[in-house]
């Protein structure tokens, strides 16, 4: 099938249109560096826009005795020990600057009446230090970056798939993609790549994701360069995503639900959570009701969809309209539920990849020369738990920093060999998927993979279950070797779901197998056969399909901010 290619050339690409592709493009623009921006999304609608809570920054304009280094201090404990001290200090006291960038961009932060950018508590913060924009604050983070870039006439290519990075010789020298409306190839030849396409949270049957975001993509394209991915097991499970419709199953009811007063309920009418935390009820922490959640469902307790109940009926009409908008207009949209008067049918989702591409602290680089990983594609923070307001300060201020750590790439090149061969190979990679007729639904093996991952690598994980699933995904890679890709009259987005269900199966591969390996309970990862913690595994799992799995230790933590770890209360903060 004969297809146009266009052809194009840039100093540094940029891959992924959401907050820290965007922050990495407007960085570059702004030194003069010639950059170019691709997504698969339509860029207004990246899966950043989604983020409602609100955004750290030890700012101290509500409680004057935080500082860089507590904040610093709650990350890493909130990290089960598994999050890199060096990132920590970076993003940490990188945050103000990341503050200022989107005020000097534009935003529109909550604030007090003085004048002051507003604060709030955030899960296991010790002060306030999450500043927001109602509960629209990814959004408006994203509308601010999208609004600097066009000033700064950055060209966005928002329709662009990239199947492939060109590698010659363990370095980066581009892109290899098609157009998902007319198929158009994009060869994108580029002196760095900064890879910013999200995580994998996707291919799980109930995921806070939509079904074209976070299938591991930025995974499957590191590790076909040469890169290598640092605890992939290492997924949140939100408490509170919804059950049906099927095709909206995960979709977050936000935890301000549990905030303002929701309570849990199981089939029976009991509120299960006195059993779990009984002091801080729904108001525990996002692991600790997830499990609750879980464990109500398998004991049998669950509703018959497999859910539970969350319900806020019994709270004033006017403050669920006033505190609950979001929530109250999504269920009406989806399910035509009154929330006002029924409770709502929820299960734990997966939300967050915490671990990812692996990359050196200082600057984000990965083991291939020129190529760099950002947001939630990358890996370092946030360790077994991420603490709530985090991923949004951490794509600020690395999207600044690696853009940097880009232009001084490329300007110390002094010629940049390509390889003919690697990008006949990455034509051929398309050639061969257009020409496939088989028997296999591609959409129907997508399906698989998440039925696996939910089945086996879920809240809770057991060795059995966990080399059952990886039984299941051979069988299924096996089947992918007989799909059949049809693209049509309203573009080539069969093509693309071909290149996710790749990248799905990479990425489910690689987490059963780090899973497997971490025999212990840390944080997010639950091993009901291992429930302790065990001090010989505070490190981090590093996986690639031809070394396999490696530990890698963590530096220690600095004293300055060694001491200042504690408990820290979350009487009356939502714990995220």
């Amino acid at each position: 099938m004969a297809a146009t290619e266009r052809r194009l050339s840039t100093m540094v690409l940029v891959i992924g249109t959401g907050g820290a592709g965007l922050r990495a493009a407007i960085e570059l623009a702004e030194a003069g560096v010639d950059v170019l921006a691709v997504g698969k999304r339509p860029k207004e609608d990246a899966h950043t826009a989604l983020a409602a809570g609100g955004i750290n920054a030890s700012l101290a304009t509500m409680d004057p005795e935080d500082s860089w280094q507590q904040h610093a201090a709650d990350t890493l404990k909130e990290s089960y020990l598994l999050g890199d001290p060096r990132t920590t200090r970076i993003v940490t006291q990188g945050a103000a600057r990341g503050i200022d960038d989107l005020e000097r961009y534009g935003m529109a932060f909550a604030r007090e009446d003085d004048g002051r950018i507003s604060q709030r508590f955030f899960g296991a913060h010790k002060y306030r230090r999450t500043a927001f924009a109602g509960d629209y604050t990814g959004l408006e983070i994203q509308r601010t970056l999208i609004r600097r870039a066009n000033q700064l006439g950055i060209p966005v290519l928002d329709s662009v798939y990239i199947t492939r990075l060109l590698v010659h010789d363990g370095t980066v020298f581009g892109a290899y993609g098609f157009d998902l409306t007319d198929g158009t190839r994009h060869l994108v030849h580029a002196d760095a790549v900064i890879l910013a396409a999200g995580g994998h949270t996707r291919i799980w049957r109930r995921t806070s994701s939509r079904r074209d975001e976070n299938t591991g993509d930025s995974f499957r394209l590191a590790v076909e360069a040469g890169a290598r991915l640092r605890d992939p097991e290492l997924v949140q499970f939100h408490p509170s995503g919804i059950i049906e419709p099927e095709n909206a199953a995960g979709t977050l009811v936000s935890e301000a639900a549990r905030g303002e007063g929701g309570i849990l309920r199981n089939a029976l009418g009991e509120r299960f959570m006195t059993r779990y935390d009984p002091q801080r009820m729904e108001l525990s922490t996002r692991d600790r009701v997830a499990l609750a959640s879980y464990t109500e469902i398998k004991e049998g307790r669950g509703t018959p969809d497999g859910g539970v109940w969350l319900d806020v009926s019994h709270l004033p009409r006017q403050t669920i309209m006033n505190r609950l908008p979001r929530v109250y207009q999504t269920l009406l949209d989806l399910q035509m539920l009154d929330i006002t008067r029924e409770p709502v049918e929820v299960a734990p989702t997966a939300h967050y990849s915490m671990g990812g591409v692996w990359v050196r602290p200082e600057d984000h680089s990965t083991d291939v020369r020129g190529l760099y990983a950002i947001g939630e594609a990358s890996s370092g923070l946030h360790g077994a738990n991420r603490l709530g307001g985090n991923s949004l300060i951490e794509l600020l201020v690395y999207g600044r920093i690696t853009a940097q750590a880009a232009a001084a790439h490329s300007a110390s090149l002094t010629a940049h060999p390509r390889s003919a061969a690697a990008v006949h190979e990455a034509r051929a990679e398309i050639d061969g998927l257009l020409a496939a007729d088989g028997p296999e639904n591609v959409r129907a093996l997508q399906r698989a993979v998440r039925n696996t991952m939910t089945e086996h690598a879920g809240v809770v994980r057991d060795e059995e279950g966990l080399r059952t699933g990886l039984t299941e995904l051979a069988a299924i890679e096996e089947r992918m070797e007989h799909v059949g890709v049809h693209p049509d009259i309203a573009g080539y987005q069969d093509l693309a779901h071909a290149f996710d269900l790749k990248s799905a199966a990479l990425a489910a591969r690689a987490t059963l197998e780090a899973a497997l390996e971490r025999r212990e309970t840390r944080g997010c990862h639950n091993r009901s056969d291992y429930p302790d913690t065990n001090p010989d595994l505070q490190v981090n799992l590093v996986w690639s399909p031809t070394t396999g799995i490696t530990h890698e230790s963590i530096p220690p933590v600095p004293e300055e901010i060694a001491s200042l770890m504690e408990d820290v209360s979350t009487d009356g903060k939502l714990a995220e």
